[in-house]
């Protein structure tokens, strides 16, 4: 059972409405419903839902760049951070624009429903992240999908000229970063994660990859 304290916790950080708050509710009985059938998220951490997910996406909307109104969130899953960002920004910014990529059919499916009952506006794209044509986003968001490395071809590919990547890390994020300096460049800003003692929120910014700094 999740404790009041997690919710209060979770409503102090964020602020909104008592009508969004009814909607992160909502949220919380559909993606309880669905998990035994999908596997959205690990069974373990359904008891702690307001923390582990809903507060650990939304210390990512925190950090967007003023004037942000483009939000592309990759391989989105059981909707985090992306579902969170848009339900937030249905509450303080509604005109963002924030779009949905998951491969999975069944999960996206999922995320179509938590739009219908939650009355989110949203776009879902059933699609790899590599396969995405270039989307010239705002910002950038990825939880739990590859190392970054990889991320950061995405970043490059879809963020707009001054867009900004924002990627959760755990402990071992000092390692990340390392091989990926073999491999781009690019400016980086480690926020505290607020849910994980060990971990950061990478603010990603201008990634090119060495070999064309080296060509120019």
């Amino acid at each position: 059972m999740v404790s009041a304290g997690e919710k209060q916790a979770f409503m102090d950080y964020t602020n909104v409405s008592r009508e969004t708050f009814t909607r992160f509710s909502a949220y919380e009985t559909l993606l309880k419903k669905w998990n035994p059938v999908i596997n959205l998220v690990s069974t373990s951490t359904l008891s702690h839902v307001w923390t582990r997910h809903f507060l650990d996406s939304a210390q990512i909307w925190a950090l967007r760049p003023e004037n942000t109104r483009r939000w592309l969130d990759l391989g989105s899953g059981g909707g985090f951070p992306g579902m969170i960002i848009a339900i937030l920004a249905a509450d303080h910014t509604p005109n963002l624009s924030v779009t949905l990529v998951e491969s999975d059919a069944r999960k996206a499916a999922f995320l179509a429903s938590v739009k219908q009952k939650l009355g989110i506006s949203v776009e879902i794209c059933i699609e790899r992240a590599e396969d995405l044509a270039p989307h010239g986003a705002d910002v950038v968001s990825a939880r739990a999908l590859a190392p970054l490395s990889t991320l950061l071809g995405y970043s490059a590919l879809h963020t707009a000229t001054d867009g900004v990547g924002l990627f959760p890390k755990g402990k071992n994020h000092e390692i990340e970063l390392t091989k990926a300096r073999k491999y781009w460049t690019f400016t980086e800003k480690q926020t505290p994660s607020r849910t994980d003692p060990d971990g950061v929120i990478l603010t990603i910014r201008g990634p090119a990859r060495v070999a064309d700094t080296k060509n120019r």
